[in-house]
């Protein structure tokens, strides 16, 4: 380590090494609109300020109600999500797929087939 880098510094965090406890948790009540879209989170890495995580998350069959009040960028590993906002606007994001859902975004995320993506959460100061 040189004597520019902080103390403590982790060069990369690999998703592939020990994977910490998930988080599982559900939409509010009131903003599932069917399904059962239960989700779990492995989040491998958040910034000393608290308003950058990343890591793993999964979700089975279900649609709710989203408000984003954060930028996501999502790299979608397995199953399907079909996308709507508030405008009437539809995205359909398979396997592969990646994206960015941005703070402000509202409107509909559908799970259609157990979904599992990559996520980098950045959220702006208040």
């Amino acid at each position: 380590m040189n004597s520019s880098t902080p103390a403590g510094f982790r060069p990369a965090i690999a998703f592939d090494a020990a994977t910490p406890e998930p988080q599982a948790y559900r939409p509010a009540p009131e903003r599932i609109v069917s399904g059962d879209p239960a989700q779990r989170a492995w989040n491998f890495y958040s910034s000393a300020d608290g308003r950058f995580h990343s890591g793993i998350w999964e979700c089975g069959v279900g649609k709710w109600r989203v408000v984003f009040t954060e930028n996501e960028f999502c790299h979608l590993l397995a199953g399907e999500i079909l996308v709507t906002g508030d405008d009437g606007s539809e995205r359909r994001f398979c396997a592969g797929d990646a994206f960015v859902s941005p703070a402000g975004f509202t409107g509909w995320w559908d799970v259609r087939s157990p979904a599992r993506k990559y996520y980098a959460i950045y959220e702006a100061a208040p």
